[in-house]
């Protein structure tokens, strides 16, 4: 019996939703808010509070935990880069650099008091092509 098992499929191979979800998860801590459908987002629901949750242990455990959940990739800076990185100057970060950084901070003290329930999901309707309902989902104020 399989009672309690939850699957998320959407017609897509194993590594193409992990890679679905990590770029998903990014676009969404990237900008607060995105629009997707109904089932990926209640799925990616799931994932970006368990980020949050991470981000609030704020342990470096935690931090490559979400590093691995991200697909993120480091590219290692240059001497010049790292100079100015220090400085305060992160033009010559990546996104996946940027992301990280605003997980593990800004997103990190909007949610330290709350215990659960990060995201939020607004139905916006059916799509114009193949009708699909599809919906916002955003990180709570």
């Amino acid at each position: 019996m399989r009672h309690g098992k939850h699957t998320f499929k959407v017609g897509r191979t194993g590594s193409h939703r992990r890679c679905m979800l990590a770029n998903m998860l990014k676009s969404l801590i990237e900008n607060d808010r995105i629009e997707t459908t109904v089932v990926k987002a209640k799925e990616l629901r799931r994932h970006a509070d368990r980020l949050i949750t991470m981000a609030k242990k704020d342990t470096l455990a935690a931090r490559r935990n979400a590093i691995a959940e991200l697909m993120v990739s480091f590219n290692p800076l240059t001497a010049k880069e790292a100079r100015a990185a220090k400085k305060g100057d992160r033009s010559s970060y990546s996104r996946d650099r940027l992301v990280i950084d605003k997980l593990f901070g800004e997103l990190k003290n909007r949610f330290t008091t709350r215990q659960g329930g990060y995201t939020r999901i607004i139905r916006a309707g059916d799509r114009v092509g193949d009708n699909a309902p599809t919906c916002y989902i955003e990180y709570l104020q």
